[in-house]
């Protein structure tokens, strides 16, 4: 059976899960750890996702993101692929560090938020890499010891989460405190780790159909109730039906980079050379945003296209999107959609 779409959208909330190898470890020692925390923290940063909660296991990562306007594939595949090539030269090792590609559960925020940082924070209580809750805020391969001021890692937004609980620091950790404990009880929930209160029956068509009953399949894509889900499907399918429209008719990254350099009184080989003129770095930006988001393409083949690195795709996505707010500029406006 293939294998679903990762379910993604601007400000979506995941909770992502990355597995070694026919679970093997991924981190041998803190330096390996001290890579990871540091890679992912350079990533998030440069492509402007929000990280709620995250913890390092010895075979397994846990993290609670927002995405931003870089898709989550995107962000996932740049701290996974650089993380293990430097683990493998580190230990002098080779092949594959992590089991296919990480799972991602697209989740209903108002329901679950919470609950998810607080189960993902407790993840190395429960795997005894400490003894109890005490030793948990000192932690440092974890993000419940940023929300306890013991340790920093500036790209964790802690705001988010202690507001939760409080205006004052001082009070929103200690009832963030004692919300953590009170799930120490709870112990292991699958429902937060692919599936609850999820539906999924082929689409949202099929979906809608069936919600008179009780007698839908679960969809470990998705966390949330009824009408969550079926949101979620219907926007996946409505953007799938779009680009295999725009694919339908030939709109490919070659006819966009025709459209978009038409619009700038641009050549398509201008656009493909670097350059810091203004101009053509608006362009670019547009591109690269239109490819990522409209067309789905993969971050690697607009690098390869523009000459670039898959980093520098990821900032021009940005700046793309802001250009487009600000200027007004669309994709409809090419005339290709």
């Amino acid at each position: 059976m293939p294998r679903r779409a990762h379910l993604d959208a601007p400000g979506a909330l995941h909770h992502v899960i990355c597995r070694g190898i026919e679970r093997q470890p991924v981190f041998r020692d803190d330096a390996d750890r001290d890579d990871f925390v540091a890679r992912l923290g350079n990533i998030l940063t440069s492509t402007r996702t929000s990280c709620y909660a995250w913890s390092l296991l010895p075979n397994h990562v846990h993290l609670l993101l927002r995405t931003g306007t870089v898709p989550l594939p995107t962000v996932m595949s740049r701290i996974l692929t650089g993380y293990a090539a430097s683990y493998n030269r580190r230990h002098r090792r080779h092949g594959y560090l992590f089991q296919n590609r990480y799972k991602s559960i697209l989740c209903q925020e108002e329901s679950y938020f919470l609950e998810l940082v607080r189960y993902l924070h407790l993840n190395p209580l429960r795997a005894k890499l400490v003894d109890a809750l005490p030793a948990l805020d000192r932690y440092a391969y974890g993000g419940h010891s940023r929300l306890m001021g013991k340790a920093e890692s500036p790209w964790q937004d802690t705001d988010a989460v202690l507001a939760q609980f409080g205006r004052r620091v001082a009070t929103a950790r200690r009832r963030y405190w004692a919300f953590v404990a009170e799930g120490i009880p709870l112990g292991r929930r699958s429902e937060l780790t692919g599936g609850g209160l999820v539906r999924s029956a082929g689409g949202w068509r099929a979906l809608t159909a069936q919600r008179r009953t009780e007698r839908v399949k679960g969809d470990e894509r998705i966390l949330g109730d009824g009408e969550f889900v079926e949101s979620a499907l219907r926007a996946a399918e409505e953007q799938r039906e779009r680009r295999d429209q725009l694919r339908a008719r030939g709109v490919d990254l070659e006819s966009l980079l025709r459209r978009v350099a038409a619009r700038f009184a641009l050549t398509p080989e201008e656009l493909r050379v670097p350059s810091k003129q203004p101009r053509r770095t608006q362009a670019r930006s547009l591109v690269c945003y239109w490819a990522v988001r409209e067309l789905g393409l993969p971050g690697t083949a607009v690098a390869a296209a523009l000459g670039i690195t898959q980093s520098a795709v990821s900032r021009a996505v940005c700046r793309g999107e802001r250009y487009g707010v600000t200027t007004g500029v669309s994709f409809r406006e090419l005339r290709i959609s």
